[in-house]
């Protein structure tokens, strides 16, 4: 199971928002690259970020920033937030990120998300984002009427990458990761899961990796790793330990 170190871009730094919300902001690192750097360094294999701004307003944001974290290490990178049509996302694509994440536009129109599929095949990840179970757009400002089952059962076929999924009333709360909802949309699908929002401790990503039969590729991590909840160096042992009890 891969660990996939958050790195949310707000005006420039690296931030953690709780529940999603703007103005619920705690800045970790003004210098993004720096903070990419270090994540490299101590063994991460890939990052995740997400331009929040980019999600708010539609477009990208914090293209600046994400450059300078492409320009500062060598590993697989990937990016989502504001990416909303086939120019933009081969535009990052050439810049060096290695897979794009759509999430308001799988939900607005997944022929797009499909055409993009056939177009950069295996580079394309789908972020459903669900709140009490309901899918969120628009940077979380909006929720939807759709389940966040129904929307990825939409992209069984089309060569997803990977469905992130999102609870985000558990983001950033430090509540811990809701391992159920997540086992469960991972066990109804063929695509791979990555597990996010509100992991806490070494705990939930034992909890999620003894439900990794279910689909359950990876786990993105923010908030534990900034304030030194979740020690790099276990979690990677844990993770990539063939079972939960050969990383005791």
């Amino acid at each position: 199971m891969i660990i996939y170190p958050a790195i949310d871009l707000k005006d420039g730094a690296c931030v953690r928002l709780l529940r999603g919300e703007m103005s619920q902001a705690t800045v970790f690192n003004t210098d993004p690259g720096e903070q990419a750097r270090l994540f490299q360094s101590q063994g991460f294999e890939w990052l995740h970020l997400v331009d929040l701004n980019g999600a708010f307003e539609g477009k990208p944001v914090n293209g600046a920033a994400v450059e300078s974290i492409l320009k500062s290490v060598t590993i697989p990178v990937q990016l989502g937030g504001g990416i909303r049509d086939l120019t933009t996302i081969g535009m990052w694509l050439e810049k060096g990120i290695s897979r794009v994440i759509l999430g308001t536009v799988a939900l607005r129109d997944p022929d797009l998300v499909k055409a993009a599929c056939r177009e950069f095949p295996g580079r394309i990840a789908v972020g459903i984002d669900a709140r009490e179970g309901y899918v969120a757009v628009a940077g979380w400002a909006e929720t939807s009427d759709i389940k966040a089952l129904d929307l990825a059962l939409k992209f069984e076929d089309c060569g997803v990458a990977a469905i992130i999924y999102t609870d985000i009333n558990r983001d950033g709360a430090m509540g811990g990761v809701n391992v159920e909802s997540t086992s469960d949309l991972a066990f109804h699908l063929t695509t791979p899961v990555i597990a996010s929002g509100g992991v806490s401790s070494i705990d939930d990503l034992k909890a999620l990796k003894l439900e990794e039969d279910t689909g359950i590729e990876g786990v993105i991590c923010g908030r534990a790793l900034y304030d030194g909840r979740i020690d790099p160096k276990e979690a990677l042992a844990l993770l990539s330990a063939t079972a939960v009890e050969d990383a005791d």
